[in-house]
C-alpha cells in the first residue's frame, strides 16, 4: 500500500488545526490503495498550536509533529517536513483550508497512474484578497518569469503532491536562502496542474502582510536571478553615455552651463541611483555571506510521533 506524507507548516494556527485534520483525514480515507501520515511543522507558534499538535499525535499515530526553537519561516518548515517524510508521495498543504483536501484523490491518481512526477493546484482567482494585493501578485510573476530562466506559473502555490524521486531532488538543494516555488521549477519533472477556486481562510488571520510578501518576492528574485546585478551595470553604462552626450550637446550648442543648483540636484540624483544599485549588489553579497556560514536551515526544539 502506498504511503502519502502530508506536510503542514503551522504558525499560530490553533483556530483551524482541528478542522483541517478532520477534513483532510476524510479526504485521504476516500483514496483507495493509500494510507497517510501527517507531518505538522510548528514554526515557532506563540499560541496553543504546539499543544494541539501534541494532542493530535497522542490521539492518532499517523500524526507527527516537529516544533522549531523559533520562527524560521515557511520555507524552512517545508524543508523540515520533507526531510522527515517517509511516504512514497509527499504533499504540501496549508493548515488554513485554502488548499482543498478534496483534490488529494485526483492528485494521487495523476502521479500514480498518469505518469506525472508532480500534481499541483493552480488558483484560478484570488477570492478574499484585495485588488492591490491581486495586482501585485500578478505583477510579481510577470517580473520573475522575465528575469529567471524558469517557468513560474501565475497562481501556482505550494499545494502539490510529488513523487519520492522529485522529493529527493528537492532535498538535494540545501541552500540557506530558500524559495520553494523556484526550487520546484528548477528541479523540473512533469507537472499536472489542477485548477481550483481560492477561498478565504476557514479561521484565524493570514500571516502574510505587504511587508512580508514584498520580502518574499525579493528573496525569490534574488535567489533565482542575477538580472538585477546585470541591470546595475547596464544602467551605469547608460548614465555614463548620457552624461557624455549631454556635455557634448551643451558645448556644441553654445548655451551657457546650467546653474550650480541644477548641478547639485543632478549629482544627488545620480548618487541616489548609484546607492540603489550598490544595495542590489549588497543583497547578493549578503546572501553569499549567509550561505558561507553553513548555518542550519532550522533548529528543532521538540518532536513527537516519530
Amino acid at each position: 500500500m502506498d504511503k502519502i506524507s502530508i506536510i503542514v507548516p503551522c504558525y499560530n494556527e490553533e483556530k483551524v488545526l482541528s478542522a483541517f485534520y478532520r477534513e483532510t483525514s476524510a479526504a485521504v480515507a476516500d483514496i483507495e490503495g493509500a494510507q497517510c501520515e501527517f507531518i505538522f511543522v510548528d514554526d515557532g507558534s506563540r499560541d496553543h498550536t504546539p499543544d494541539i499538535l501534541q494532542s493530535l499525535s497522542c490521539a492518532d499515530h499517523r500524526c507527527k509533529y516537529i516544533s522549531f526553537s523559533r520562527n524560521f519561516g515557511k520555507e524552512a518548515a517545508m524543508y523540515a517536513g520533507l526531510q522527515n517524510a517517509s511516504g512514497d508521495y509527499c504533499v504540501f498543504m496549508d493548515a488554513d483550508l485554502q488548499h482543498p483536501p478534496a483534490l488529494l484523490k485526483e492528485m494521487y491518481h495523476a502521479v500514480k497512474n498518469e505518469g506525472y512526477d508532480c500534481c499541483a493546484g493552480l488558483r484560478e482567482d484570488r477570492t478574499g484578497e484585495g485588488r492591490l494585493r491581486n495586482f501585485l501578485s500578478h505583477s510579481f510573476y510577470r517580473i520573475i518569469n522575465r528575469m529567471c530562466r524558469l517557468d513560474m506559473t501565475d497562481g501556482a502555490g505550494d499545494f502539490r503532491m510529488m513523487s519520492r524521486t522529485m522529493a529527493d531532488s528537492v532535498l538535494e538543494l540545501k541552500e540557506y536562502n530558500r524559495y520553494m516555488k523556484g526550487i520546484f521549477s528548477f528541479v523540473g519533472f512533469d507537472t499536472k496542474w489542477i485548477p481550483f477556486h481560492n477561498v478565504e481562510r476557514a479561521a484565524g488571520e493570514t500571516k502574510w502582510n505587504f511587508r512580508s510578501l514584498f520580502r518574499y518576492a525579493v528573496d525569490g528574485i534574488l535567489s533565482f536571478s542575477s538580472a538585477p546585478a546585470t541591470l546595475a551595470g547596464s544602467a551605469g553604462m547608460f548614465l555614463v553615455i548620457a552624461a557624455v552626450i549631454t556635455a557634448l550637446c551643451t558645448v556644441l550648442s553654445g548655451h551657457p552651463i546650467a546653474g550650480t543648483s541644477l548641478i547639485v540636484c543632478l549629482i544627488l540624483f545620480l548618487s541616489g541611483i548609484q546607492m540603489f544599485f550598490i544595495s542590489i549588489l549588497g543583497q547578493y553579497i549578503s546572501r553569499d555571506y549567509m550561505e558561507s556560514k553553513k548555518r542550519p536551515i532550522y533548529i528543532v526544539k521538540k518532536k513527537g510521533g516519530f
